[in-house]
């Protein structure tokens, strides 16, 4: 790292906080602080949707399995998303809109209280706030692990230098601050990664790289699956990430309720879903051409070694700000939606006072509690100090339990699962999560498609078996339902203007 690297690095994290600091002027209520009011654009929204799905594991972790098994990491991980959010555009993006626009709800799980019941709605928060606490510590492990690589500095410092930035523009701007510095970091990452990628070519064989390359790559690194990653694995990823970057991740669907219209979240999810199908393409294939560059001591280091050898001073800085706006991305967001949990769910259960609050004691509580998450997840991280917990959070426990946390959430939404109520819910929730347990603690099993699909198929199966075999009739359930399926200004016309 020289003088020019540093310069760029520590621009970009002032510029973080200069975001930040001009956002906390357009946060009036807790609102404004959670949803924006509805104000984003829809390709601002598509555009921080796509970039809150990344962080820095990916450089670390799907960096080492890139250089390991190949192309095989943008198949089962990358497409699927792009796959799962191109579904997800016609059944949920809209639905999560409309709840803020018809019925004014802020956090991702307020409007579960209704559609199920108070313990449903309580339990599926508390598991999904103490998972997503954990998830983000491996996220400041992986920027420290390529902080460290880069440029010595202890992990333990690079935790909290990445987290006292994001701690600040986070709490202070709310989402409008996580949106704008998203678009920023996209414009970060971009540059970085078409330098990345140029490099490689013009260090190899130029465009013919493209082609070439896979022949003189160890063998299978050119195949859609490779290693442990079997089609069954790919299966269950991709009903996975259907459910976690429609809404399941929930501070991806506060990004469609941000948007100012059901119509206009439908269009960011489908730019979204472009770009991940896309843009990976072009960070991956530097990733998977690495073992014709370097040969580092660990595979999680091959991105970083790569970096060095190809880039100048001042793109060196470039893509460790790279680095950063991935990770600040997610755990910004991530801040955002899990305070609009705790604020909006929880605290007026465990307090009931909480309800009587103005306003501004409200916006000021949600500050708090966003500090406070990112304390805790930094804490966390430092304790650990990035032994082994990276790849193992993120791919295994993340992605095996999110099936059983979002398939009541997301299913919720949709009008063919409206007979499925809080018994389905609350059961494919805790038997989903037992299944789990048992296949990873009890059986002992280091078959990752059988970890990560099991859980999945499980709380699918109770969901929509109870449903059938036990339904629940309810009328307010209906109305809630149906009232998702058109937006406020189309219902509002008279019915000759609409014929």
């Amino acid at each position: 790292m020289t003088a020019v690297d540093w310069t760029v690095l520590v621009g970009y994290f002032v510029l973080m906080v200069l975001i930040g600091i001009w956002s906390r002027t357009k946060i009036k209520t807790v609102v404004d602080y959670f949803t924006t009011g509805g104000r984003i654009p829809w390709w601002l929204s598509g555009i921080s949707h796509h970039m809150s799905g990344y962080s820095a594991v990916m450089f670390v972790a799907f960096a080492a399995v890139a250089y390991s098994y190949g192309i095989t990491v943008y198949v089962w991980w990358a497409m699927t998303i792009g796959i799962g959010v191109g579904i997800g555009a016609f059944l949920f993006a809209a639905r999560w809109n409309r709840l803020r626009a018809k019925h004014g709800v802020v956090s991702p799980l307020e409007y579960l209280a209704r559609r199920y019941n108070l313990p449903t709605q309580q339990a599926l928060a508390y598991s999904g706030a103490a998972l997503k606490v954990v998830d983000i510590a491996s996220k400041w492990v992986a920027i420290a692990v390529l902080l460290n690589g880069f440029t010595g500095v202890p992990m333990r410092w690079g935790i909290l230098l990445t987290g006292v930035v994001t701690m600040l523009y986070a709490t202070l701007g709310g989402l409008w601050a996580d949106v704008l510095t998203d678009f920023g970091q996209f414009v970060i990452q971009f540059a970085a990664g078409i330098a990345m990628f140029v490099g490689v070519l013009h260090h190899l064989d130029g465009v013919p790289t493209l082609w070439k390359m896979w022949d003189q790559l160890p063998a299978g690194h050119g195949h859609a699956l490779n290693g442990p990653y079997t089609p069954i694995f790919l299966i269950a990823f991709l009903f996975i990430k259907t459910f976690e970057y429609n809404g399941g991740m929930w501070n991806l669907a506060q990004r469609y309720m941000a948007a100012p219209s059901g119509s206009d979240a439908k269009r960011s999810a489908m730019l979204s879903s472009v770009l991940w199908l896309v843009w990976p393409l072009v960070l991956f294939i530097p990733m998977c051409a690495a073992p014709l560059l370097v040969h580092p001591g660990k595979p999680e280091q091959s991105y970083v070694e790569l970096a060095q050898l190809l880039l100048p001073s001042g793109l060196i800085g470039l893509v460790l700000a790279g680095f950063f706006s991935h990770t600040m991305a997610m755990v910004a967001s991530d801040a955002n939606a899990i305070s609009s949990v705790i604020t909006r769910d929880l605290a007026p259960v465990l307090v009931p006072r909480v309800r009587q609050l103005t306003d501004g004691a409200t916006l000021k509580m949600a500050r708090i509690v966003t500090f406070t998450f990112v304390t805790v997840s930094m804490l966390i991280a430092i304790a650990t100090n990035g032994e082994g917990v990276v790849l193992k959070i993120v791919v295994d426990l993340v992605a095996a339990t999110m099936g059983p946390i979002a398939i009541p959430l997301m299913l919720g939404l949709l009008p063919w699962f409206r007979r499925s109520g809080s018994r389905a819910a609350l059961a494919s929730w805790a038997i989903g999560l037992i299944a789990w347990v048992i296949v990873k603690y009890g059986v002992g099993s280091t078959d990752q498609t059988l970890v990560v699909a099991l859980p999945l198929a499980t709380s699918l199966v109770v969901y929509v078996g109870l449903g059938l075999l036990l339904p629940e009739n309810r009328v307010d359930v209906d109305d809630l339902v149906d009232s998702l399926n058109t937006d406020p200004e189309l219902t509002a016309q008279p019915a000759a203007a609409r014929s």
